[in-house]
């Protein structure tokens, strides 16, 4: 936001955060990974390269330590429309999801937030875990909704390790394979590009960051996609 001696001058991505661009939205992904080692993991807070679902199904969340909690699950439905869900814990949703990328706490019966980690479940596999005390997922992966274009215009990499790392963003059209869109290496220090020509990717086209490492560290991933109505 720039001032002009008057008044303040909303710049770009101010407004399309506040609502002010007409069929345009914003998603910020982030993930962390922290077990980084010799092979390429995708940074998302269960480790291993991330399972996507095959067949729509409900979610069901379960967390021993915490019952009664109540879970938003953040996805794409069966049409790859986008899907909100809130779930208790210990309970299964009634929304058929192809797509998971995000899983936040949204209130708890006791403390500040989750004790334990809560998993969400569809296809009868785990597709989102939320480590204890964090009250929400670390995926650095995205599937871009129905009707939208999505234009990727930044990236953040990073360990907590004094070691060599490569990261990857790969993308995936719908019914397509994983290509690589970038790929960036450093030794210990964070990495920051931001696109002056966004990446363009089209409806249904999952987006993930993978990295490996010199050593065991932990290492995290962020990107910026605007989201624009066809």
């Amino acid at each position: 936001m720039a001032y002009t001696g008057s008044k303040y001058i909303e710049d770009d991505y101010l407004s399309i955060s506040m609502g002010h661009v007409r069929k345009t939205s914003h998603i910020n992904k982030f993930g962390y990974n922290d077990a980084l080692s010799g092979s390429y993991e995708t940074i998302h807070d269960a480790g291993g390269i991330y399972s996507y679902i095959g067949t729509a199904g409900t979610a069901s969340i379960a967390g021993a330590s915490d019952a009664g909690a109540v879970v938003e699950v953040q996805g794409l439905d069966s049409n790859y429309n986008i899907a909100i869900e809130n779930i208790t814990v210990g309970s299964t949703g009634s929304i058929s999801f192809i797509r998971v990328f995000r899983a936040r706490v949204v209130s708890v019966t006791s403390g500040t937030t989750n004790a334990g980690n809560i998993t969400v479940t569809v296809d009868s596999a785990v597709r989102a875990t939320i480590l204890a005390g964090n009250g929400q997922t670390l995926m650095a992966v995205y599937t871009v909704p129905a009707g939208k274009t999505g234009y990727l215009v930044k990236f953040q990499g990073s360990v907590d390790k004094n070691t060599d790392v490569i990261f990857k963003i790969l993308a995936r059209p719908f019914n397509g394979a994983f290509n690589l869109k970038g790929q960036i290496g450093t030794f210990g220090t964070p990495v920051t590009y931001d696109y002056p020509v966004p990446l363009k990717f089209d409806a249904k086209t999952d987006i993930e960051i993978q990295a490996k490492a010199g050593a065991t560290c932990g290492g995290g991933a962020i990107f910026d996609i605007i989201l624009v109505d066809k």
